[in-house]
């Protein structure tokens, strides 16, 4: 499903016009991305969690040369399902 798909089906689920349905989604995402920059964690009870963990700096290699290169510390976003969404799945 990509992002028209699924504007189209919360405008079904809502009763709700395209435009307000892509308004909402649009606000959603801005919400969630603006929580994680500040490093806040977003619990959607049922649905999951989204949080930003770091992961430390470590020494990986070049596969073309098989050289040592250091891999630099970073943050990355990440997702883990709620027990809900992953009955549902099952």
């Amino acid at each position: 499903m990509n992002k028209s798909e699924l504007v189209a089906r919360i405008a079904d689920l809502a009763d709700l016009s395209k435009r307000d349905a892509e308004k909402a989604l649009n606000s959603t995402v801005l919400a969630v991305q603006e929580a994680l920059v500040k490093g806040e964690k977003v619990v959607l009870t049922g649905f999951g969690t989204f949080e930003v963990k770091t992961r430390k700096s470590r020494v990986g290699h070049d596969p073309r040369s098989g050289e040592q290169i250091h891999i630099p510390a970073l943050k990355a976003p990440t997702f883990k399902a709620g027990k809900v969404l992953k009955e549902k799945v099952r």
